[in-house]
């Protein structure tokens, strides 16, 4: 920011913030297009053009185009976030999905993490350009080596693709996809472009999810915010130490990844042992769910108060580690009931989560720092916690009348 002449603490806040704003309008496109075309498709467009991005951020000369880009790259690499889940479900049995789709979860909730500790040491010894480069570099390779072993799993384009060949072939026009989807081009794409706001607005239950997920995570990027400050000014770390500070939340997402990762198949492979057929309501069990929602408000506060009172630094990281236990414990098992519930539009589902989700990540975090200047660490963060411990039994609700939701006429949709 010094390099660029800026020393507005908002404007600091908002060149991290709008890289989650591009995180929050890139699935709305994203996501409907890897449901007509096909996955891998999107995955090398825009996996591709992270990579441009990301350079063009290194080499910014001011603070719009480091603005302009950083948003660009957000927009593009929430390819493989939108459209991870919908890989998993396209190749995974249900009694196994919970196990990758928690190793999956690792990247996008880990990176938040692990990101600003390497961060802390490069920015120190070689600058904040270097940070781009390094991003450049590694996702090129990514990208590259993606060429190669990426294949398509999405089951309708798949099939599509082997019906026209038999058409070809045979010339035969009744090889048709019995997944094909009605209509001209422009109805089908307009339909997949408006299936994620459709799929919020008329289900009550992606709505209510998406709802309390966004609340979540716009708190965890409010917490984000106040690192920095707390850690550099009140304990007197260095811009390594302050990257350092956010370990404690990597340990309690690990932990949490463990618990709901493992117990999540087993109650659906107990289900089918028992000849019963897995729901995904089976998802939101109440012992992955209770104990993930209560430890977010407990986390909030512990973190608030020994860092309003200047206690010894540890407790702070303890509080963001029993967070970070329960926030990936919530995100995890939401985003796993969703696709089990949506499976055919896992991506759409996704892409509805993580608009609302991205959005209140990237514009909460603005006020954050008006509201610990006016309530403090302490009450600031009571008042967040509280509001999470209002919104706790909203997956316990769900896992009880969830299917009936589902089921009643009333609320059931053809997307």
């Amino acid at each position: 920011m010094a390099e660029f002449g800026e020393s507005d603490d908002s404007i600091a806040t908002f060149v991290v913030s709008v890289f989650v704003l591009g995180f929050a309008l890139g699935p709305l496109i994203i996501s409907p297009l890897s449901e007509l075309y096909g996955r891998v498709y999107i995955y090398h467009v825009c996996n591709a053009l992270f990579v441009v991005f990301s350079a063009a951020c290194g080499l910014a000369t001011n603070i719009d185009m480091l603005i302009a880009f950083r948003f660009l790259a957000g927009f593009s690499g929430v390819a493989v976030i939108t459209c991870g889940a919908g890989s998993i479900a396209d190749m995974m049995p249900v009694e196994k999905r919970g196990f990758y789709i928690s190793i999956w979860s690792l990247g996008p909730l880990l990176g938040p993490v692990v990101g600003p500790v390497c961060a802390g040491f490069l920015v120190e010894a070689k600058g904040w350009r270097w940070v781009f480069w390094i991003i450049t570099i590694t996702s090129g390779a990514v990208t590259l080596a993606s060429f190669f072993v990426l294949r398509e799993s999405y089951a309708p384009v798949l099939l599509e693709r082997k019906a026209a060949r038999l058409r070809k072939e045979t010339g035969n026009e009744k090889y048709q996809s019995r997944m094909k989807k009605k209509g001209t081009p422009r109805q089908i794409f307009l339909t997949a472009i408006i299936r994620p706001g459709r799929m919020f607005f008329r289900s009550a239950v992606v709505m209510i999810l998406c709802l309390y997920v966004a609340m979540l995570y716009g708190f965890l990027y409010i917490l984000f915010t106040t690192f920095t400050f707390v850690y550099r000014d009140t304990y007197g770390f260095g811009s390594v130490g302050a990257g350092l500070s956010f370990i404690g939340g990597g340990v309690g997402n690990i932990l949490g990844l463990a618990y709901v990762g493992t117990l999540s198949d087993k109650i659906i492979q107990r289900r089918q042992a028992e000849g019963k057929d897995p729901k995904p309501e089976d998802r939101l069990h109440l012992i992955l769910t209770v104990p993930s929602s209560l430890t977010i408000p407990i986390g909030l506060m512990i973190y608030g108060w020994t860092a309003d009172k200047q206690l010894h630094w540890i407790l702070p990281m303890i509080g963001t580690g029993i967070m970070g236990f329960g926030s990936i414990g919530i995100l995890m098992t939401i985003n796993t009931y969703l696709v089990d519930a949506f499976t055919l539009y896992a991506a759409s589902v996704t892409a509805a989560n993580a608009v609302l989700r991205s959005l209140l990540g990237a514009l909460l975090p603005l006020g954050g720092l008006q509201l610990y200047n006016k309530l403090g660490l302490g009450w600031g963060n009571t008042l967040l916690g509280l509001l999470t411990l209002a919104a706790a039994p909203v997956p316990w609700i769900l896992y009880t009348f969830g299917e009936r939701i589902r089921r009643s006429p009333r609320f059931r949709q053809d997307f």
